[in-house]
Protein backbone atom coordinates (compact mmCIF):
# COMPACT_ATOMS: atom_id res chain seq x y z
CA UNK A 1 0.00 0.00 0.00
CA UNK A 2 1.16 3.30 -0.79
CA UNK A 3 1.43 5.33 2.78
CA UNK A 4 2.55 8.78 1.54
CA UNK A 5 3.91 10.13 -2.26
CA UNK A 6 6.13 13.29 -1.85
CA UNK A 7 7.32 15.70 -4.92
CA UNK A 8 9.34 18.87 -5.00
CA UNK A 9 10.25 20.89 -7.50
CA UNK A 10 8.29 20.05 -10.45
CA UNK A 11 5.72 21.87 -12.32
CA UNK A 12 3.77 24.26 -10.17
CA UNK A 13 5.29 22.79 -6.87
CA UNK A 14 8.58 24.49 -5.82
CA UNK A 15 8.62 23.42 -1.96
CA UNK A 16 7.87 19.47 -1.44
CA UNK A 17 4.54 18.65 -1.20
CA UNK A 18 3.44 15.45 0.22
CA UNK A 19 0.30 13.39 0.07
CA UNK A 20 -0.40 11.13 3.29
CA UNK A 21 -2.14 8.15 2.78
CA UNK A 22 -1.97 7.54 6.82
CA UNK A 23 -4.89 8.21 8.94
CA UNK A 24 -4.98 10.38 11.57
CA UNK A 25 -6.60 9.67 14.89
CA UNK A 26 -10.54 11.00 13.63
CA UNK A 27 -13.19 8.58 14.09
CA UNK A 28 -15.51 9.24 11.14
CA UNK A 29 -16.08 6.88 8.81
CA UNK A 30 -13.84 3.93 10.61
CA UNK A 31 -14.49 1.02 8.36
CA UNK A 32 -12.13 3.30 5.62
CA UNK A 33 -9.05 2.87 7.46
CA UNK A 34 -6.96 -0.31 7.17
CA UNK A 35 -5.43 -1.65 9.82
CA UNK A 36 -1.91 -3.32 8.83
CA UNK A 37 0.50 -4.22 11.96
CA UNK A 38 1.01 -0.72 13.45
CA UNK A 39 0.12 1.37 10.43
CA UNK A 40 -3.78 2.32 9.70
CA UNK A 41 -3.77 3.09 6.33
CA UNK A 42 -6.73 4.71 4.08
CA UNK A 43 -7.85 3.62 0.70
CA UNK A 44 -9.40 6.98 -1.02
CA UNK A 45 -7.31 10.45 -1.22
CA UNK A 46 -10.02 13.36 -3.43
CA UNK A 47 -7.87 16.19 -4.43
CA UNK A 48 -9.84 19.40 -4.80
CA UNK A 49 -9.14 22.90 -5.86
CA UNK A 50 -9.29 25.61 -8.43
CA UNK A 51 -8.69 25.72 -11.82
CA UNK A 52 -5.15 25.83 -12.34
CA UNK A 53 -3.89 25.35 -8.78
CA UNK A 54 -1.68 21.98 -9.29
CA UNK A 55 -4.31 19.43 -8.92
CA UNK A 56 -3.24 17.78 -11.95
CA UNK A 57 -0.08 18.33 -11.23
CA UNK A 58 -0.21 15.78 -8.36
CA UNK A 59 -1.22 13.91 -10.73
CA UNK A 60 1.33 13.96 -12.83
CA UNK A 61 4.55 13.70 -10.83
CA UNK A 62 2.80 10.48 -9.59
CA UNK A 63 2.46 9.56 -13.54
CA UNK A 64 6.18 11.02 -14.03
CA UNK A 65 7.62 8.90 -11.14
CA UNK A 66 5.99 6.05 -12.75
CA UNK A 67 6.79 6.11 -15.81
CA UNK A 68 10.65 6.54 -14.73
CA UNK A 69 10.71 3.88 -12.46
CA UNK A 70 9.39 1.42 -15.40
CA UNK A 71 10.72 2.76 -18.37
CA UNK A 72 14.31 4.32 -17.35
CA UNK A 73 16.04 1.41 -18.44
CA UNK A 74 15.31 2.43 -21.93
CA UNK A 75 17.37 6.05 -22.06
CA UNK A 76 20.57 4.50 -21.17
CA UNK A 77 23.05 6.54 -23.95
CA UNK A 78 20.50 9.34 -24.42
CA UNK A 79 23.68 11.89 -24.67
CA UNK A 80 23.41 14.58 -27.39
CA UNK A 81 24.34 12.74 -30.07
CA UNK A 82 21.99 9.60 -29.29
CA UNK A 83 19.29 12.67 -29.39
CA UNK A 84 19.63 13.44 -32.79
CA UNK A 85 19.54 10.53 -34.26
CA UNK A 86 16.93 8.29 -32.10
CA UNK A 87 14.83 10.67 -30.82
CA UNK A 88 13.06 7.64 -29.12
CA UNK A 89 15.81 7.57 -26.89
CA UNK A 90 15.26 11.29 -25.87
CA UNK A 91 15.73 11.25 -21.98
CA UNK A 92 12.38 13.03 -20.35
CA UNK A 93 13.45 15.93 -18.43
CA UNK A 94 11.41 17.06 -15.29
CA UNK A 95 9.24 20.23 -16.14
CA UNK A 96 10.92 21.84 -13.00
CA UNK A 97 9.09 24.83 -11.21
CA UNK A 98 9.44 27.49 -14.04
CA UNK A 99 8.81 30.81 -11.96
CA UNK A 100 12.09 31.73 -11.06
CA UNK A 101 14.85 32.66 -13.19
CA UNK A 102 17.62 30.54 -11.50
CA UNK A 103 16.31 27.25 -10.65
CA UNK A 104 18.91 24.55 -10.21
CA UNK A 105 17.33 22.41 -8.01
CA UNK A 106 16.31 19.18 -9.29
CA UNK A 107 13.35 17.55 -9.20
CA UNK A 108 12.54 15.04 -6.35
CA UNK A 109 10.07 12.15 -6.24
CA UNK A 110 9.99 9.73 -3.52
CA UNK A 111 7.20 7.19 -1.75
CA UNK A 112 6.79 5.20 1.12
CA UNK A 113 5.57 2.01 1.01
CA UNK A 114 3.78 -1.16 2.58
CA UNK A 115 3.42 -4.47 1.26
CA UNK A 116 0.50 -5.68 3.20
CA UNK A 117 1.82 -9.33 2.98
CA UNK A 118 5.21 -9.17 4.55
CA UNK A 119 4.22 -5.85 6.42
CA UNK A 120 7.66 -4.62 5.01
CA UNK A 121 8.05 -1.28 4.03
CA UNK A 122 10.20 0.48 1.82
CA UNK A 123 11.07 4.56 1.18
CA UNK A 124 12.38 5.13 -2.54
CA UNK A 125 12.97 8.22 -4.60
CA UNK A 126 15.19 9.43 -6.52
CA UNK A 127 16.34 13.57 -7.81
CA UNK A 128 16.39 14.61 -11.16
CA UNK A 129 17.48 17.18 -13.53
CA UNK A 130 17.89 17.62 -17.29
CA UNK A 131 21.64 15.66 -17.09
CA UNK A 132 19.98 12.78 -15.60
CA UNK A 133 20.10 11.54 -11.94
CA UNK A 134 21.42 13.28 -9.50
CA UNK A 135 20.54 10.83 -6.51
CA UNK A 136 18.47 7.95 -5.93
CA UNK A 137 17.99 5.80 -2.81
CA UNK A 138 15.95 2.39 -1.47
CA UNK A 139 15.49 2.05 2.32
CA UNK A 140 13.51 -1.03 3.82
CA UNK A 141 12.40 -2.01 7.27
CA UNK A 142 11.55 -5.34 8.00
CA UNK A 143 8.38 -6.05 10.48
CA UNK A 144 9.84 -6.68 13.37
CA UNK A 145 12.97 -4.53 12.77
CA UNK A 146 13.17 -1.19 14.78
CA UNK A 147 15.20 1.02 12.14
CA UNK A 148 15.30 0.75 8.34
CA UNK A 149 18.27 -0.31 6.48
CA UNK A 150 19.87 0.66 3.61
CA UNK A 151 19.66 -1.23 -0.05
CA UNK A 152 21.31 1.00 -2.13
CA UNK A 153 22.46 5.29 -1.96
CA UNK A 154 23.55 6.04 -5.65
CA UNK A 155 24.87 9.68 -6.39
CA UNK A 156 26.05 11.30 -9.28
CA UNK A 157 29.34 11.90 -6.93
CA UNK A 158 30.08 8.39 -6.82
CA UNK A 159 32.39 8.47 -3.80
CA UNK A 160 28.71 8.97 -1.84
CA UNK A 161 27.45 5.34 -3.70
CA UNK A 162 26.70 2.70 -1.07
CA UNK A 163 25.06 -0.44 -2.20
CA UNK A 164 26.11 -2.38 0.73
CA UNK A 165 22.22 -3.87 0.64
CA UNK A 166 22.92 -5.62 -2.35
CA UNK A 167 24.73 -8.47 -3.04
CA UNK A 168 28.87 -7.92 -4.58
CA UNK A 169 27.60 -9.60 -7.92
CA UNK A 170 24.36 -7.74 -8.27
CA UNK A 171 26.35 -4.41 -6.97
CA UNK A 172 28.86 -5.23 -10.09
CA UNK A 173 26.21 -5.80 -12.52
CA UNK A 174 24.20 -2.87 -11.54
CA UNK A 175 27.27 -0.52 -11.76
CA UNK A 176 28.68 -2.33 -14.98
CA UNK A 177 25.43 -1.03 -16.78
CA UNK A 178 24.69 2.16 -15.10
CA UNK A 179 24.48 5.19 -16.95
CA UNK A 180 23.57 9.02 -15.84
CA UNK A 181 19.95 8.69 -17.45
CA UNK A 182 19.10 5.40 -15.90
CA UNK A 183 17.65 4.44 -12.40
CA UNK A 184 19.35 1.72 -10.32
CA UNK A 185 16.03 0.18 -9.46
CA UNK A 186 15.14 -0.08 -13.38
CA UNK A 187 18.13 -1.71 -14.37
CA UNK A 188 17.80 -4.07 -11.27
CA UNK A 189 14.55 -5.06 -12.53
CA UNK A 190 15.85 -6.01 -15.58
CA UNK A 191 19.01 -7.78 -14.31
CA UNK A 192 16.39 -9.21 -12.25
CA UNK A 193 17.70 -8.02 -9.13
CA UNK A 194 14.79 -9.22 -6.35
CA UNK A 195 14.52 -5.88 -4.41
CA UNK A 196 13.96 -3.79 -7.30
CA UNK A 197 11.69 -6.08 -9.49
CA UNK A 198 9.35 -6.01 -5.79
CA UNK A 199 9.55 -1.86 -6.28
CA UNK A 200 8.85 -1.77 -10.40
CA UNK A 201 6.59 -4.80 -10.37
CA UNK A 202 4.45 -2.26 -7.63
CA UNK A 203 4.67 1.13 -10.07
CA UNK A 204 3.85 -1.02 -12.99
CA UNK A 205 0.37 -2.37 -11.42
CA UNK A 206 -0.58 1.03 -10.40
CA UNK A 207 -2.44 2.81 -12.40
CA UNK A 208 -2.73 6.48 -13.80
CA UNK A 209 -5.25 8.17 -16.23
CA UNK A 210 -5.89 11.36 -17.25
CA UNK A 211 -9.34 12.09 -18.47
CA UNK A 212 -8.52 15.64 -19.21
CA UNK A 213 -6.08 14.63 -22.52
CA UNK A 214 -8.64 13.77 -25.40
CA UNK A 215 -6.38 11.07 -26.52
CA UNK A 216 -5.40 9.00 -23.66
CA UNK A 217 -9.58 9.18 -23.89
CA UNK A 218 -9.60 7.49 -26.73
CA UNK A 219 -7.12 5.18 -26.24
CA UNK A 220 -9.03 3.98 -23.33
CA UNK A 221 -12.10 3.73 -24.53
CA UNK A 222 -10.99 1.25 -27.13
CA UNK A 223 -8.59 -1.26 -24.50
CA UNK A 224 -10.64 -4.07 -24.06
CA UNK A 225 -10.83 -6.22 -20.57
CA UNK A 226 -8.40 -8.99 -20.94
CA UNK A 227 -9.89 -12.32 -22.77
CA UNK A 228 -12.76 -9.99 -23.54
CA UNK A 229 -14.27 -12.94 -26.36
CA UNK A 230 -14.73 -15.35 -23.33
CA UNK A 231 -18.18 -15.42 -22.06
CA UNK A 232 -17.47 -15.44 -18.58
CA UNK A 233 -15.46 -11.96 -19.09
CA UNK A 234 -18.45 -10.72 -20.73
CA UNK A 235 -21.04 -11.57 -17.73
CA UNK A 236 -18.56 -10.31 -15.29
CA UNK A 237 -18.81 -6.76 -17.28
CA UNK A 238 -22.38 -7.55 -17.78
CA UNK A 239 -22.37 -7.43 -13.50
CA UNK A 240 -20.27 -4.66 -13.27
CA UNK A 241 -22.58 -2.34 -15.50
CA UNK A 242 -25.45 -3.68 -13.96
CA UNK A 243 -24.62 -1.57 -10.75
CA UNK A 244 -25.49 1.61 -12.71
CA UNK A 245 -26.90 1.01 -16.08
CA UNK A 246 -29.41 -2.21 -16.17
CA UNK A 247 -30.49 -1.78 -19.77
CA UNK A 248 -27.07 -4.17 -21.81
CA UNK A 249 -27.76 -7.22 -21.35
CA UNK A 250 -24.56 -8.48 -23.18
CA UNK A 251 -22.28 -8.02 -26.12
CA UNK A 252 -21.54 -9.07 -29.55
CA UNK A 253 -18.39 -9.25 -31.19
CA UNK A 254 -17.13 -9.17 -34.18
CA UNK A 255 -13.75 -9.20 -35.88
CA UNK A 256 -13.33 -7.02 -38.78
CA UNK A 257 -11.44 -7.93 -42.08
CA UNK A 258 -8.01 -6.43 -42.56
CA UNK A 259 -6.17 -5.94 -45.60
CA UNK A 260 -2.72 -5.94 -43.59
CA UNK A 261 -1.90 -8.96 -42.38
CA UNK A 262 0.80 -7.65 -40.19
CA UNK A 263 -1.94 -4.98 -38.30
CA UNK A 264 -3.33 -5.76 -34.87
CA UNK A 265 -7.04 -7.47 -34.96
CA UNK A 266 -9.55 -4.46 -35.20
CA UNK A 267 -12.93 -5.25 -32.98
CA UNK A 268 -16.29 -4.00 -33.15
CA UNK A 269 -18.29 -4.54 -29.91
CA UNK A 270 -22.51 -4.07 -30.19
CA UNK A 271 -24.32 -3.88 -26.32
CA UNK A 272 -26.97 -5.53 -26.69
CA UNK A 273 -30.35 -3.94 -25.61
CA UNK A 274 -33.76 -5.96 -24.46
CA UNK A 275 -36.28 -4.80 -27.16
CA UNK A 276 -39.46 -3.54 -25.72
CA UNK A 277 -41.71 -5.17 -27.76
CA UNK A 278 -40.55 -8.56 -28.26
CA UNK A 279 -37.84 -10.92 -26.85
CA UNK A 280 -35.51 -10.68 -29.02
CA UNK A 281 -31.92 -8.09 -28.32
CA UNK A 282 -31.08 -5.37 -30.09
CA UNK A 283 -27.18 -4.85 -30.67
CA UNK A 284 -26.27 -1.20 -30.59
CA UNK A 285 -22.67 0.02 -31.62
CA UNK A 286 -20.97 0.70 -28.15
CA UNK A 287 -19.63 3.68 -29.43
CA UNK A 288 -23.06 5.17 -29.50
CA UNK A 289 -23.74 4.32 -26.10
CA UNK A 290 -23.74 7.48 -23.80
CA UNK A 291 -19.97 8.40 -22.62
CA UNK A 292 -20.11 8.06 -19.27
CA UNK A 293 -21.50 4.24 -20.12
CA UNK A 294 -18.02 4.48 -22.46
CA UNK A 295 -15.96 5.59 -19.49
CA UNK A 296 -17.21 3.02 -17.29
CA UNK A 297 -16.64 0.38 -19.82
CA UNK A 298 -13.10 1.88 -19.91
CA UNK A 299 -12.47 1.67 -15.84
CA UNK A 300 -13.31 -1.85 -16.00
CA UNK A 301 -10.13 -3.12 -17.02
CA UNK A 302 -8.13 -0.82 -14.96
CA UNK A 303 -10.44 -0.91 -11.53
CA UNK A 304 -9.91 -4.99 -11.85
CA UNK A 305 -6.08 -5.16 -12.36
CA UNK A 306 -5.55 -2.70 -9.02
CA UNK A 307 -7.99 -4.66 -7.10
CA UNK A 308 -6.26 -7.66 -7.85
CA UNK A 309 -2.96 -6.53 -7.12
CA UNK A 310 -4.07 -4.46 -4.68
CA UNK A 311 -2.17 -1.36 -5.91
CA UNK A 312 -3.10 2.34 -6.50
CA UNK A 313 -5.09 4.04 -9.45
CA UNK A 314 -4.72 7.41 -9.94
CA UNK A 315 -7.39 9.65 -11.50
CA UNK A 316 -7.31 12.90 -12.73
CA UNK A 317 -10.77 14.44 -13.07
CA UNK A 318 -12.56 11.53 -12.21
CA UNK A 319 -15.81 13.18 -12.07
CA UNK A 320 -15.89 13.98 -15.51
CA UNK A 321 -18.59 12.89 -17.95
CA UNK A 322 -19.71 10.41 -14.18
CA UNK A 323 -22.71 11.73 -12.29
CA UNK A 324 -21.46 11.89 -8.66
CA UNK A 325 -23.69 8.36 -7.47
CA UNK A 326 -21.42 6.98 -9.57
CA UNK A 327 -18.61 8.41 -8.20
CA UNK A 328 -19.76 7.29 -4.84
CA UNK A 329 -20.04 3.77 -5.90
CA UNK A 330 -16.21 3.70 -6.63
CA UNK A 331 -15.36 5.12 -3.40
CA UNK A 332 -17.59 2.46 -1.73
CA UNK A 333 -15.71 0.16 -3.53
CA UNK A 334 -12.19 0.78 -2.65
CA UNK A 335 -13.37 2.04 0.73
CA UNK A 336 -15.18 -1.96 1.69
CA UNK A 337 -13.16 -4.63 2.23
CA UNK A 338 -15.51 -6.92 0.92
CA UNK A 339 -14.99 -5.81 -2.32
CA UNK A 340 -11.53 -4.60 -2.18
CA UNK A 341 -9.57 -7.82 0.12
CA UNK A 342 -6.28 -6.58 -1.21
CA UNK A 343 -5.74 -2.88 0.13
CA UNK A 344 -6.09 -1.28 -3.16
CA UNK A 345 -6.04 2.57 -3.16
CA UNK A 346 -8.07 4.91 -5.34
CA UNK A 347 -6.54 8.86 -5.53
CA UNK A 348 -8.18 10.98 -7.57
CA UNK A 349 -8.47 15.16 -8.58
CA UNK A 350 -12.23 16.14 -9.11
CA UNK A 351 -14.10 19.44 -8.99
CA UNK A 352 -17.13 17.94 -7.70
CA UNK A 353 -17.97 19.34 -4.02
CA UNK A 354 -21.21 16.85 -4.04
CA UNK A 355 -18.25 14.27 -1.99
CA UNK A 356 -17.68 17.36 0.55
CA UNK A 357 -21.55 17.43 1.21
CA UNK A 358 -22.62 13.81 1.51
CA UNK A 359 -19.51 12.99 3.73
CA UNK A 360 -18.71 9.84 2.19
CA UNK A 361 -14.68 10.75 2.62
CA UNK A 362 -13.23 10.95 5.80
CA UNK A 363 -11.62 14.69 6.34
CA UNK A 364 -7.89 12.73 6.37
CA UNK A 365 -9.00 11.69 2.89
CA UNK A 366 -9.94 15.14 1.57
CA UNK A 367 -6.98 17.15 0.27
CA UNK A 368 -6.85 20.91 -2.05
CA UNK A 369 -4.15 22.59 -3.37
CA UNK A 370 -3.88 26.45 -3.50
CA UNK A 371 -1.83 28.34 -5.20
CA UNK A 372 0.06 31.85 -3.91
CA UNK A 373 0.42 35.22 -5.80
CA UNK A 374 4.00 34.16 -7.05
CA UNK A 375 2.21 30.91 -8.72
CA UNK A 376 3.83 28.32 -6.14
CA UNK A 377 1.37 25.49 -5.26
CA UNK A 378 0.64 23.62 -2.20
CA UNK A 379 -0.81 20.35 -0.95
CA UNK A 380 -3.17 19.96 2.30
CA UNK A 381 -5.75 18.07 3.62
CA UNK A 382 -8.90 18.93 5.47
CA UNK A 383 -8.03 17.14 8.98
CA UNK A 384 -4.72 19.25 8.90
CA UNK A 385 -5.78 22.62 7.70
CA UNK A 386 -6.38 25.45 10.78
CA UNK A 387 -8.45 28.88 10.05
CA UNK A 388 -7.19 31.87 11.51
CA UNK A 389 -8.91 31.09 14.99
CA UNK A 390 -6.46 28.24 15.47
CA UNK A 391 -9.16 25.41 15.98
CA UNK A 392 -9.22 21.95 13.51
CA UNK A 393 -11.99 21.62 11.44
CA UNK A 394 -14.69 19.34 12.87
CA UNK A 395 -16.61 17.21 11.85
CA UNK A 396 -19.85 17.69 11.66
CA UNK A 397 -19.02 20.79 9.87
CA UNK A 398 -20.48 21.68 6.27
CA UNK A 399 -17.71 21.19 4.43
CA UNK A 400 -19.42 21.83 0.90
CA UNK A 401 -20.56 25.05 2.18
CA UNK A 402 -17.38 26.21 3.55
CA UNK A 403 -15.31 25.50 0.92
CA UNK A 404 -17.34 27.30 -1.27
CA UNK A 405 -17.03 30.23 0.32
CA UNK A 406 -13.36 29.95 0.68
CA UNK A 407 -12.91 28.72 4.41
CA UNK A 408 -10.59 26.43 3.77
CA UNK A 409 -8.81 28.34 0.62
CA UNK A 410 -8.69 26.02 -2.73
CA UNK A 411 -11.08 27.69 -4.70
CA UNK A 412 -10.68 30.25 -7.71
CA UNK A 413 -11.28 34.17 -7.49
CA UNK A 414 -13.65 34.61 -9.29
CA UNK A 415 -14.63 38.00 -10.73
CA UNK A 416 -17.30 39.89 -13.54
CA UNK A 417 -15.91 38.16 -16.88
CA UNK A 418 -15.22 41.03 -19.20
CA UNK A 419 -15.11 39.52 -22.73
CA UNK A 420 -18.66 41.22 -24.41
CA UNK A 421 -17.86 44.62 -22.83
CA UNK A 422 -13.85 44.86 -21.61
CA UNK A 423 -13.91 48.86 -21.27
CA UNK A 424 -16.13 50.85 -18.73
CA UNK A 425 -18.52 52.85 -21.41
CA UNK A 426 -19.91 48.83 -22.40
CA UNK A 427 -23.71 48.77 -22.04
CA UNK A 428 -25.10 47.02 -19.29
CA UNK A 429 -26.22 43.50 -19.78
CA UNK A 430 -30.02 44.10 -20.01
CA UNK A 431 -29.68 46.53 -22.68
CA UNK A 432 -28.77 43.67 -24.21
CA UNK A 433 -32.40 42.15 -24.73
CA UNK A 434 -34.14 45.99 -25.44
Amino acid sequence: MLLQFNFSNYKSFHDEASLDLSATGISELSHHVVQLANEKVLPISAIFGANASGKSNVYKAFSYMKHLVVRSFQYGGATETVKATDESSNFPQPPRFAWTKQNNKPASFEVYLLDPLTLKTSNYGFSIDEKGIVEEWLNEKAKTARKSKNVFFRSRNEQENDFSGLSKADTNNLLTALEPEVLVISLGNKLKVHTCQAIVQWFYQCETIDYGDPSENYFLCNRLPNNFKEKEIQDRVITFFASFDETIKGFKIEELPSEDEDAPKRIYIESLHQAIDSEDLIGIGLHYESSGTIKMFSLYPVLMNVLEHGTVLFVDELNSRLHPLLVRNLIRLFSDPRTNPNHAQLLFTTHDTWHLANKSLRRDEIWFTGKNSKGESSLYSLADFKPEEGTKIRKDEHYEKNYLLGKYGAIPSVSTMQILFPDDSAAEGEQLYE
